[in-house]
């Protein structure tokens, strides 16, 4: 055969495993049905700004080893995510939950008061909840108001996440939002990572590296003709949705999308941050990230005369559009453990990535998973 292994993906899963196996002396071909490699961290330089093409993505991890890993091919920026948000009321709020949201909401200015309004906030609701002979929150609304109290859930949470999901909030489950992070400390960082940052010329050139060397072939769809390619290789890699590759036998995965109205304006700062959220239900759009912030801090942003934005929309996936987010309830997961079994038989096909796995990655944890895969079997 002309190749030891085929990559079905130029993303980052479908990177990370073409380089190690490079590395380890296999004969690797990446192919992509996009006519660009990097899949959705794509970047792309436009106006002298690395635009994020199919959303913001920010690299976080507290694994040194991944950290050194992505280091190895490109530098990394100090960039902080510190998320803003637009409330009904139209005021700006911080993100996450913390003592500037708290002091922005209540007015209150220490951890002890704050608490104290939490919790009064907490017990109301569940004193709601057992009146109604109600013990354990059963959507994400119920669990909201016992994490956090009425005030932000309405102001920062509802609208937002309806916004997000295509769903009201008592339709959702509860365990969305089990993890809500809360600090009574005066700390815009959301994420509380050892690492955190943005690759220095963008997502593209790190992907370039981890590529260097390796045949890839870009406006080639692997189902185009799926017996050739994989009479190419003795093994392939593949990132793309497992439902597709088995032909949808046991129906189509559920999963969340986005787009995006991307503009270049004429001005050099138009919201003084990278990410501002809007939660409110008359806002179409979810955010407007503003990309130049990403790379460009303090003063340094004003460098450059232009700048560019993205408004993000978040709505129900069709075949045909780029799937992003999977829909984890309990149908979707019987549905991908029947894939899953089917994955796990087959010999010539290992799977890799969010899509490949159905789950929630972030880019750390693509490539963690990626490398543990390929070190079983080189």
């Amino acid at each position: 055969m002309e190749f030891d292994y085929l990559i079905v993906g130029a993303g980052l899963a479908g990177a990370t495993a073409a380089h190690e196996l490079s590395r380890a002396g296999k004969r690797c071909l990446v192919i992509d049905k996009r006519p660009h490699i990097a899949g959705n961290v794509f970047t792309q330089l436009i106006d002298g700004i690395n635009v994020h093409k199919y959303g913001a993505h920010i690299f976080h991890t507290s694994d040194r080893r991944i950290w050194d890993y992505v280091n190895s091919f490109v530098e990394f920026n100090r960039y902080t995510n510190s998320p803003v948000a637009v409330a009904p009321d139209g005021r700006l709020y911080n993100l996450p939950f913390n003592m500037n949201t708290f002091y922005q909401m209540w007015g209150v200015k220490t951890p002890a008061e704050a608490q104290q309004k939490i919790d009064e906030q907490r017990r109301e609701a569940v004193e709601r909840m057992r009146a109604e002979g109600i013990s354990e929150p059963r959507n994400l609304e119920e669990q909201a108001l016992t994490l956090i109290g009425r005030d932000i859930y309405e102001k920062l949470i509802k609208h937002y996440t309806e916004k997000q999901w295509g769903r009201k909030c008592t339709d959702l489950p509860a365990f969305i939002i089990r993890r809500l992070p809360v600090r009574l400390t005066f700390d815009n960082n959301y994420f509380n990572d050892s690492y955190q940052g943005i690759p220095i010329g963008g997502y593209t050139r790190l992907i370039e590296r981890m590529l260097e060397g390796i045949e890839v072939r870009l406006n080639t769809d692997y189902f185009d003709d799926k017996d050739a390619f994989d009479a190419m290789a003795e093994k392939v890699i593949y990132t793309g949705e497992i439902d597709r590759f088995y032909d949808y036998c046991y129906g189509h995965l559920q999963y969340r999308t986005v787009s995006f109205e991307t503009e270049s304006l004429d001005e050099a700062n138009y919201q003084g941050n990278a990410v501002v959220n809007y939660t409110d239900s008359s806002t179409p759009f979810t955010r407007i990230i503003e990309h130049k912030h990403f790379e460009c801090f303090g003063n340094d942003v004003y460098a450059n005369p232009r700048t560019i934005i993205s408004r993000e929309y978040s709505k129900e996936w069709n075949p045909g559009d780029e799937p992003y987010y999977p829909v984890n309830d309990e149908r979707n997961s019987a549905i991908y453990e029947k894939y899953k079994a089917l994955a796990e038989g087959d010999e010539k096909v290992i799977f890799c990535g969010r899509l490949a796995e159905y789950r929630y990655y972030d880019m750390h944890q693509v490539i963690s998973a990626t490398l543990d895969k390929i070190s079983r079997i080189i």
